[in-house]
């Protein structure tokens, strides 16, 4: 039997932050319920239901207009979740899938209609898309100005996303790393899977969430042991960066955290109320095109 994750916290707290219109979550997920959709005989846990109600309810408390609906591996590649929670939401909605390379383009060409904008990939996860497909579709989904989406586990040591590199730096398509690369703060900023999310960033054609800090950082929040990393990517250009709650916190061993903390961390994060606009509104306008 499969270990069932904890709930995110319910009683969602208004954040001090106040959000400027338009304000993106830029990776959530939905959940159940099950009877309705399955979910993959290769997932590692199961998740309580996160109806898109309750995701919409707490985007109101956070005072967030636009979400981006992210694939789980928990649902392998069947797409009907979030396509389907997409319309529910009340508010604007992108959708990144999980694809077979030989995916059809007259599905492509629904999928594109249905609000998806991207295709992602996990290094770690039992029963992912394979990585060695990503080329092919990245080829094929940079004529619909979709990207690719790389979600890279900590694999206790080694550095994946280095290993990753060459291959990256050769897609058609443009790319986002998930949750900064997975980095472990404890190492510094010349830690080797860091270094190489930096020279990525540089090529102009990769895209960084600043989201999951509550599962990487070793303080509470606003966890500030990141800021290292933070201004580091900002050094290079914030006009690559992007905020994403990662609600409902699937899988997540520690003390949940309150939602609110991760919109509000942003206040330290990114003191400059600009570059809080650009990474919260505009950026995710280009990328997702909303």
């Amino acid at each position: 039997m499969l270990e069932l994750c904890q709930p995110p916290i319910a009683a969602i707290r208004r954040p001090k932050l106040i959000c400027p219109p338009g304000t993106t979550d830029c990776h959530v997920h939905v959940y159940g319920p099950t009877q309705l959709y399955p979910p993959a005989v290769t997932r590692s846990f199961d998740v309580p239901d996160a109806l898109p109600s309750t995701l919409a309810t707490v985007m109101d408390v956070l005072g967030v207009e636009r979400v981006v609906l992210v694939q789980p591996s928990g649902y392998g590649t069947d797409n009907r979740r979030h396509l389907e929670a997409a319309a529910q939401l009340g508010r604007p909605a992108r959708v990144i899938a999980a694809l077979r390379a030989d995916t059809p383009d007259n599905e492509l060409a629904r999928l594109n209609a249905l609000g998806v904008r991207g295709v992602r990939y996990n290094i770690g996860h039992k029963g992912a898309v394979p990585i060695e497909e990503m080329p092919t579709l990245s080829r094929r989904i940079a004529k619909l100005g979709w990207h690719v989406q790389l979600h890279v586990m900590d694999d206790g040591g080694g550095a994946p996303l280095a290993a990753m590199e060459r291959t990256l730096m050769c897609l058609e398509s443009e790319f986002v790393i998930d949750h900064m690369g997975s980095l472990r703060p404890e190492e510094g900023v010349s830690q080797l899977g860091f270094q190489t999310l930096l020279r990525l960033i540089k090529t102009g054609r990769c895209w960084v969430k600043l989201s999951s800090s509550y599962r990487m950082s070793k303080m509470p929040a606003p966890y500030v042991d990141m800021l290292p990393y933070v201004n580091a990517l900002l050094d290079i250009g914030s006009d690559r960066l992007l905020w994403a709650s990662d609600w409902p916190h699937v899988s997540f061993k520690g003390k949940m955290p309150n939602t609110a903390d991760l919109l509000d961390q942003m206040l330290t994060w990114l003191p400059d109320e600009s570059t809080r606009q650009k990474i919260l509104v505009k950026n995710p306008e280009v990328l997702y095109g909303f």
